[in-house]
């Protein structure tokens, strides 16, 4: 049985009868792209990219989803200092003003059949406290929200964690307190295969219709403990299910606007943002053109099809030489299509014009999504390009500052708040 949400805490019943009452108004008063105002008068793009990199300097800069610790697994390199690959490092990361990128501790769905989940999370875990030993003036764990700022305070970078993909939970319930207590604080429920947890947005088939049996009790366990229940990458079907089992706000922690890719599942459609608005949750915008753009979507599932029919008609293997030599060979001749900064403004317009500002942030997938990011944010030095475009849409700095991590600590603080009360214990 579904639990039904008017068994939730005072807390949470409360928060949701609020956020019910203020969302027509949320949405009447939201800025719209358009309308949203202008720059001062005599403002000009020079003074708004200046002030976009101070704000980013001085506001808590929050990225729900960089995939650093799986793209070190496979090539290790010294994060401490400017890397000659990937998106992320200290240096770029305080150049772009970013405070606390989640690492993303990602378990490939392979791990599903051949087992040993839980031990691969509990690696790159161990590899991201080991960042903290080896540069413990740059990087900091992060289980709170309070953590945050004391570590910039102290010019440290804090590394929150979350896990993508729940098959590390595997079958027993007691995992989710072993992963709470070495700091997870969100978990994706499942990837690119159906798990034991909830079907997936890209599995061609449905193993349970949305969520499993095992995994209500999955979501009503991370509620109690404290650990964020994050709906990217799930069915449709799963994510309103979770919604009617989910005793706190829930979140989307590297999803992008249906609107813009339709047909695309991974994305949100418009009905299921305003049913996270509702929960009082927020849809952390993810960075991949193919996220961005319905052409660049099309682009890449032409792309990885032509790639899975190479593979099974060959029988090669998924990372063999052959068929990485065919994916570069693939491109030659081809233009890719990549989205602008300007369309990732576009998808927080879109989020803002349907529920309001409370509800969006950003979930880059840096390190996750390849060459496949838009021009003016290749990397985490350029959240400022970002941030001037918001500035030029009229966006205010108390907006700004809700969209960098002001709405996700809100849920962050809600969901420990739920789980103290659950607990019954004072939060805090």
């Amino acid at each position: 049985m579904l639990r039904p949400r008017t068994l939730a805490p005072a807390l949470f019943t409360l928060c949701t009868l609020l956020t019910s009452c203020t969302l027509l108004t949320m949405m009447a008063c939201a800025p719209q792209p358009g309308d949203q105002g202008s720059p001062k008068e005599g403002e000009t793009s020079v003074d708004l990219q200046a002030k976009a990199e101070q704000l980013a300097q001085d506001t808590l800069i929050i990225d729900t989803h960089v995939d650093v610790p799986y793209r070190l697994e496979e090539e290790m390199e010294d994060i401490s200092q400017r890397t000659e690959k990937g998106d992320f490092d200290f240096p770029r990361a305080q150049a772009g003003g970013l405070n606390a990128p989640f690492m993303s501790i990602y378990v490939p769905a392979s791990y599903q059949k051949s087992g040993g989940a839980k031990e691969f999370a509990d690696t790159l875990i161990d590899m991201v406290e080991g960042f903290t030993t080896q540069w413990p003036d740059k990087f900091a764990i992060a289980t709170t929200p309070d953590d945050l700022a004391v570590h910039k305070a102290a010019g440290k970078i804090s590394l929150p964690l979350g896990i993508e993909n729940g098959a590390p939970v595997e079958d027993d319930l007691a995992n989710l307190a072993h992963f709470h207590q070495r700091g997870i604080r969100y978990i994706t429920l499942t990837h690119s295969e159906n798990n034991q947890i909830c079907d997936s947005s890209y599995a061609k088939e449905r193993q349970w219709n949305g969520l499993s049996p095992f995994g209500k009790e999955v979501v009503a366990e991370m509620n109690r403990l404290g650990i964020m229940v994050d709906i990217s990458h799930v069915s449709d079907d799963a994510f309103y299910q979770v919604l009617e089992v989910t005793r706190a706000p829930v979140i989307a922690s590297h999803s992008s606007a249906r609107h813009f890719t339709p047909g695309f599942e991974r994305n949100m459609d418009d009905a299921m943002i305003q049913k996270l608005a509702e929960n009082g949750g927020v849809i952390q915008i993810n960075f991949g053109s193919s996220f961005l753009l319905g052409a660049a979507q099309q682009q890449g599932t032409d792309f990885w099809a032509a790639v899975g029919a190479y593979a099974e008609e060959n029988g090669f293997e998924r990372g063999s030489p052959e068929l990485e030599e065919f994916q570069k060979q693939y491109w030659e001749g081809r233009e890719k299509i990549f989205a602008d900064v300007t369309d990732v403004a576009d998808h927080i317009d879109h989020v803002v014009q349907l529920v309001g500002i409370d509800h969006v942030g950003l979930g880059s997938d840096f390190d996750g999504v390849g060459d496949s990011l838009p021009t003016g944010l290749k990397d985490v030095s350029q959240y400022p390009n970002l941030i001037r475009v918001l500035l030029e849409r009229g966006y205010s700095d108390e907006d700004v500052t809700k969209i960098l991590s002001g709405n996700l600590i809100r849920v962050w603080r809600a969901v420990e708040a739920v789980a103290a009360e659950l607990q019954g214990t004072p939060a805090g």
